[in-house]
């Protein structure tokens, strides 16, 4: 199961991709450094890839879940893909 746009539960993502440091031809991967959690496609991409990497079935709750800890829970001043999910793995058992 891929997590979809219409599943998400915040609604304020931002869809294109900025022309001042994100490459649009890499809609959908991770084209940054940095996760930039107001743009949809980047969150979707890296929901996704975790719940590969921890091996989650279809859980959309889990996906959910994961949606709200990276937007409202993560320092902001954790920024890079690694270091959110690190900072996730040190602080919850489960999701």
């Amino acid at each position: 199961m891929n997590y979809q746009k219409s599943q998400m539960i915040y609604s304020d993502y931002k869809w294109s991709a900025k022309a001042d440091h994100d490459n649009p031809k890499f809609i959908g991967a991770q084209d940054a450094a940095m996760l930039n959690r107001e743009e949809g496609y980047e969150m979707l991409y890296f929901i996704n890839n975790m719940a590969l990497t921890w091996s989650w079935n279809d859980s959309l709750v889990s996906r959910q879940k994961l949606e709200h800890i990276i937007r409202a829970e993560v320092p902001s001043d954790i920024r890079t893909p690694s270091g959110i999910k690190n900072w996730i793995e040190q602080n919850y058992k489960e999701i």
